[in-house]
């Protein structure tokens, strides 16, 4: 895998871009993983009685795939020190089709004194944006001498 740059990089540079299919699969491991069996991720019939068009994929479960190619692209050349998103809409699982989004890693700010970066983060489910102001600041190594 190629190792990110940071002196390469330029505000407006897409660093990574990648989809997942949610199903109703991911939603059970992802409850299973995270201990969070509330019914409206697995039941149709709970989710339709809060008023809920379906079964909805965990917000964290959402925040965490945003992150991932994030993370996989920055690999070793650094680490990540800090994430925020405000969830705007949720992702309805379909029983049968389950739900694609997109996310869309973009450089947002550069410090070169710091050696960060800041990525904005564009995730898309239904042609509709679902985490506003998601962010990423991530911090480059040292450069070897």
């Amino acid at each position: 895998m190629h190792t990110p740059d940071f002196n390469a990089l330029a505000v407006g540079d897409v660093v990574a871009t990648t989809s997942y299919t949610f199903t109703r699969d991911s939603l059970v491991r992802y409850a299973g993983a995270s201990g969070d069996f509330n019914p409206i991720h697995y039941r149709d019939d709970i989710a339709a009685s809060v008023g809920l068009e379906g079964v909805l994929a965990h917000g964290m479960l959402t925040l965490g795939a945003a992150t991932s190619p994030v993370v996989e692209w920055l690999g070793g050349a650094g680490f990540v020190l800090d994430t925020q998103a405000r969830f705007t809409r949720p992702v309805v699982v379909d029983p049968h089709t389950g739900a694609e989004v997109t996310v869309t890693a973009t450089v947002a700010a550069l410090d070169p004194e710091q050696r960060t970066a800041q990525l904005n983060l564009n995730v898309v489910y239904a042609e509709k944006t679902v985490l506003a102001k998601a962010q990423m600041l991530v911090q480059f190594r040292p450069e070897a001498a």
